[in-house]
């Protein structure tokens, strides 16, 4: 017990067998009654590299197992962890969200984040926990979720960035490449970006009978946002035509991984290609950003795009590209005042 003691930093005033509680005085009286649970929403960054995934699994080294592992040391109860967006094997994730719900007796969410980053960073951090408002749902009450996919050019491949980014040596023209974004824009079936869901079983009750039947998974989706940037300028390329000033815009404030990368390899080209839409499909960013690259590289035009959305069928598009390069970024909910978040209860993730 001493070892979870020095592991979570809470008093152990009340003890179980599993962990500790945080408050002896919210224990079940006498009369046996306890507090209902609580739901927490939890605001989660984790580095994928070394994980099978975030859903638990069986015999699988999971985001939300070990996270829900480190959660039921500290309540001392079973932890179900719901997340906003499962992400696969070697994705990694800077504002995934999830809730949990935790006895009532566990009063205080910062204090359960800080006990959970004791245990499992700087692999996976709980970068903040609050009570959830009445009613939310991780995924259910999602309004999107903003992914960014980190790729550099440099002549050779980086020990340094290999979990990090996608190394791609080809010369890439940015202006074909946001060029053929513009097509994502809006409302489209992504069944050739996409890997095909497995039917979904329905039951239909007919009087008294009752029938099981397959029903095909729609993959529409809205795309709200896409486009790519330059986060580290280069050598000029030649392939960029020089185009009229931009603008100005208000430069985004860093925040990790682009401002490690950003001051560590100041010498390569880095590219980021940020996509927010209502929801993603399995495997749509990554095919998306594969097929961007093709475009970049002069083997696809901004046409090709086109017609791959139109054809919806993924054996003609290029395969995806590689895991370690996304970040899930930031989901936003329906309650955000503005759609890149606020309050902490009704955005996903700090801005």
């Amino acid at each position: 017990m001493a070892a979870l003691e020095r592991v979570s930093g809470l008093e152990p005033r009340s003890r179980t067998c599993a962990g500790y509680l945080t408050k002896a005085d919210n224990l079940p009286g006498e009369d046996g009654v306890t507090e209902p649970d609580v739901r927490l929403m939890l605001t989660v960054a984790y580095d994928g590299t070394d994980f099978h995934g975030f859903a638990a699994q069986p015999g699988q080294r999971t985001v939300a197992g070990v996270l829900a592992r480190a959660i039921e040391v500290v309540t001392g109860s079973r932890a179900l962890i719901v997340c906003a967006g499962r992400t696969d094997a070697g994705v990694h994730a800077w504002g995934q969200v999830v809730h949990v719900d935790v006895p009532g007796r566990v009063s205080d969410p910062p204090l359960l984040a800080n006990a959970c980053n004791k245990m499992l960073a700087p692999e996976v951090v709980v970068r903040s926990a609050v009570e959830a408002p009445t009613g939310f749902h991780a995924r259910r009450s999602a309004s999107s979720r903003l992914y960014k996919y980190l790729l550099y050019q440099d002549a050779f491949p980086s020990p340094f960035m290999a979990r990090r980014a996608w190394h791609v040596q080809s010369r890439l023209d940015l202006a074909a490449m946001e060029q053929a974004t513009y097509s994502l824009l809006g409302e489209h079936d992504f069944t050739s970006f996409c890997r095909r869901p497995k039917p979904k079983r329905a039951l239909n009750r007919t009087g008294d009978r009752a029938e099981v039947s397959l029903a095909e998974v729609s993959l529409v989706r809205r795309v709200i946002e896409a486009r790519w940037r330059r986060l580290i300028p280069a050598v000029p390329n030649p392939s960029e035509a020089p185009t009229a000033p931009e603008a100005p815009t208000a430069p985004e404030a860093p925040t990790a991984p682009e401002a490690f990368l950003h001051g560590a390899f100041h010498d390569v080209s880095m590219l980021c290609f940020d996509i927010e839409a209502s929801s993603f499909c399995h495997q749509m960013v990554r095919s998306v950003v594969s097929t961007l690259v093709e475009v970049g590289a002069g083997r696809k035009t901004a046409q090709d795009v086109v017609r791959f959305l139109e054809a919806r069928d993924r054996s003609g598009t290029p395969p995806p590209a590689p895991p370690y390069g996304l970040y899930l970024w930031r989901v936003s909910y329906r309650s955000d005042p503005s759609a890149r978040g606020g309050d902490p209860r009704g955005a996903a993730s700090p801005r």
